[in-house]
């Protein structure tokens, strides 16, 4: 078994680049259309998997184009695949999303029908996003990683090693990070988009990092999903919080330089490159 596991959504995008997005009974003209992987789980799968860590991921696609899409983009990137579940007659989740010249989103998602698969997991690492939260209870891996973007109902963090939401999510489960700590959580990673990001733990050192700049910014979809893979890419090596922070959100910013949320997520030689450019 791989050393670290992803689990939940994995979806095929349409992604279409907008000079605005479209008012009500509105129309407007694309001037770019692009489909690609998505689902917080598997881009971060994605990511973990071009920074050479051994990742696997666990969820469910139906037999469709879209499953066959999604099946053959994460095997493509080195992801093992041996644990998606291929359901027959089953709808891959898919998303349609609207990207204006600011790099604002629209999304449109239909998540589908294909249920959640049960297995027994016993990765090292194992990271899960909303959809992949069920899988992760009665589960014994070694740490829990939780991508905390998105509402999750009946949250309980009891058992969570590494805890990573938005700020607003942050504010609206358990109001600042001390709350998340009190609810169970080891460590929480509060992402804040160009600012940066800040961690605090359960001894009560807190780390702050800041937002690395997008040189040739196109769109965040993805961003923090990204950010989320590259983060746990280099605690599972063993890096200082300081610098697995600093990584993560240099991951993140190179990932805003395309459409999609997976053409340019970098390479470890290539974020190696660019974090020795500036080595603060």
């Amino acid at each position: 078994m791989p050393s670290v596991i992803c689990a939940g959504l994995a979806t095929r995008d349409s992604i279409w680049r907008v000079p605005s997005h479209p008012d009500p009974d509105g129309r407007v003209v694309a001037t770019e259309l692009l489909v690609a992987g998505g689902g917080p789980a598997a881009t971060a799968a994605v990511t973990l998997s071009r920074l050479g860590v051994d990742v696997g991921f666990v969820g469910a696609v139906g037999d469709d184009d879209a499953g066959r899409y999604v099946l053959h983009g994460l095997a493509a990137e080195g992801v093992d695949v041996s644990m998606l579940t291929v359901v027959p007659g089953g709808r891959t989740p898919q998303s349609a999303i609207l990207v204006d010249p600011d790099g604002h989103r629209a999304i449109i998602h239909h998540p589908g029908h294909v249920p959640s698969p049960k297995r027994e997991l016993e990765p090292e690492w194992l990271h899960v996003d909303h959809a992949g939260w069920d899988m992760s209870r009665g589960q014994s891996p070694g740490h829990i990683s939780l991508d905390g973007g998105n509402p999750i109902e009946g949250l309980d963090l009891q058992g969570v090693a590494l805890y990573a939401p938005t700020e607003a999510r942050l504010r609206e489960d358990f109001g600042d990070a001390q709350g998340a700590i009190d609810a169970g959580a080891e460590l929480v990673v509060v992402t804040r988009g160009a600012e940066g990001s800040v961690a605090t733990t359960r001894t009560g050192e807190t780390v702050e990092v800041a937002g690395v700049p997008c040189q040739g910014f196109v769109s965040t979809l993805g961003a923090g999903d990204v950010f989320h893979g590259a983060l746990l890419a280099y605690l599972v090596r063993g890096a200082s919080l300081h610098d697995a922070l600093r990584a993560a959100n240099t991951a993140a910013s190179l990932s805003c330089r395309a459409l999609d949320g997976r053409s340019a997520i970098p390479t470890l030689h290539e974020l190696q490159r660019e974090l020795e450019r500036s080595p603060t």
